[in-house]
C-alpha cells in the first residue's frame, strides 16, 4: 500500500486524481476561513476517503470518482443543499454509499479478509453481496453519526425516522449497483 501511495503520477488521470486530493485539502482551509469551524470539520472528514484510493492503488477513474463524490457530499452540507434541494440527499446517499462500499471492499481485499478484485478466488456474486452489506453497514453508521450530531452537537442537523430509513435504503441500493459494477470491472491497477 505504501508503494501505491508513493508511486509518482504516470498519466493525466493520475495527475487529475492528485489534483482533486489537493483541492480537498485546500477545501478544509477554505471552509475554515470563509465558513464555520463545523463546516471545516465536515470537509475534513473527507480527507481519509481522499487518500485511501491512492493507498489502495485504484485506477484514476475510480480514484477521481471516489474523491469527487465525497467532496461533493461534504460541500453539499456546507451549502445546505440537502435541505434546499429535496432530491439531492437521495442522489448523494446513492452514489456516495456505493463508492465508499467498493472502497471498503478493496481495502478488505488488501487485508486478506475478502478475495481481492480479479484474483483467483474473486467471484462477482460474492462481491455484489459483500459490497451491498458493506453499504448497508456504512449507511447505518452514517445515520448514527447524524443522530449523535443532532443530539450532542447541534439541533440544526436534520434527522427524522423517515429520512433515516430512506437514506439507508437508498444507500443500500447504491451499494448493490456498485457491487454489480465491481463484479464486472477492475477498480485497481494490475
Amino acid at each position: 500500500m505504501i508503494e501505491n501511495f508513493l508511486r509518482p503520477p504516470r498519466s493525466i488521470g493520475d495527475y487529475a486524481a492528485d489534483a482533486v486530493r489537493l483541492i480537498g485539502a485546500l477545501s478544509v482551509v477554505a471552509a475554515a476561513l470563509w465558513f464555520s469551524a463545523t463546516d471545516a470539520g465536515i470537509v475534513a472528514l473527507t480527507l481519509p476517503a481522499l487518500v485511501a484510493p491512492r493507498f489502495l492503488g485504484l485506477r484514476p477513474t475510480f480514484d477521481i470518482l471516489t474523491s469527487l463524490t465525497v467532496l461533493i457530499a461534504a460541500w453539499s452540507n456546507v451549502f445546505d443543499l440537502y435541505t434546499r434541494v429535496a432530491w439531492w440527499d437521495i442522489v448523494i446517499h446513492l452514489v456516495c454509499t456505493g463508492v465508499l462500499a467498493v472502497l471498503l471492499y478493496v481495502l478488505c481485499g488488501y487485508a486478506g479478509i475478502v478475495a481481492a478484485p480479479r484474483t483467483e478466488h474473486f467471484t462477482g456474486p460474492a462481491a455484489i453481496v459483500l459490497v451491498t452489506a458493506f453499504g448497508l453497514a456504512l449507511s447505518a453508521v452514517w445515520e448514527m453519526i447524524e443522530w449523535l450530531g443532532k443530539t450532542f452537537v447541534t439541533a440544526e442537523i436534520f434527522v427524522t425516522y423517515d429520512d433515516t430509513i430512506g437514506d439507508m435504503a437508498v444507500g443500500g441500493l447504491g451499494a448493490l449497483l456498485a457491487g454489480c459494477l465491481l463484479a464486472r470491472t477492475r477498480p485497481t491497477r494490475s
